[in-house]
């Protein structure tokens, strides 16, 4: 029952948030249809994250986010980075950094310019260097940060590639964009920005939702 409970809430959270984004006009994770979000849960040693992954507009970007946690390659592995503004918000990283030989091949680009999603606060992405580069390594968004889309202020042409919206767990999501960073550790413009210690990611999974008749079954009569 206690199972039930939650899908049904969590089914329900996804639809909330589908009326939220699309009410305001944006191409966003959530303005794709309900049953074809994939929500995943992301068990950290702070707190819970549950994405909602948008396998409609973002085939590519998805499918290796869910190979990799398929695979479990993501159990274990941290959330390392918090990149904080001057002017405020910002965004918290992580993946796969334990063993370079947990990473699958780097996946075409898929740009903001073609999925139409942005990035809000909120929005789950794939971290790269350039076009062509992305593996394991991802954001979630803190607050709206326009330049990383492409051709957004101050970024480039390609940006990178949004895939997903948070549903749940914002709140631990800031309490990791809050954490402790060291001034020494990271490389280059990282520098500074290096969770110390790193939060670990307990485990990723695939969120099972029933559907919407078996959580309610009607009585059959007689």
């Amino acid at each position: 029952m206690k199972h039930r409970i939650v899908a049904t809430a969590l089914l329900a959270a996804l639809s909330a948030s589908a009326i939220a984004q699309s009410a305001g006009g944006v191409p966003s994770p959530a303005s794709a249809p309900v049953e074809e979000l994939v929500p995943v849960n992301i068990e950290t040693s702070v707190g819970k994250i549950v994405v909602a992954l948008d396998r409609t507009h973002a085939p590519i970007t998805t499918a290796n986010f869910l190979h990799y946690v398929d695979t479990h390659r993501f159990d274990g592995e941290t959330f390392y980075r918090a990149l904080r503004q001057d002017e405020g918000g910002g965004l918290i990283q992580g993946g796969v950094l334990s063993d370079a030989r947990k990473l699958f091949k780097p996946i075409a680009h898929e740009s903001t310019a073609h999925t139409g999603l942005k990035h809000v606060a909120g929005a789950i992405s794939m971290a790269n260097n350039g076009p062509g580069t992305a593996t394991a390594a991802f954001f979630i968004l803190a607050s709206d940060i326009p330049g990383l889309d492409a051709n957004g202020p101050g970024g480039d042409a390609n940006g990178f590639a949004v895939f997903g919206h948070v549903v749940e767990g914002m709140d631990v999501v800031k309490k990791i964009f809050d954490a402790p960073l060291s001034p020494t550790k990271g490389e280059g413009a990282m520098k500074g920005q290096m969770l110390d210690p790193p939060i670990k990611i307990v485990k990723v999974t695939r969120v099972k939702l029933l559907p919407q008749t078996s959580a309610n079954p009607a009585r059959k009569k007689g």
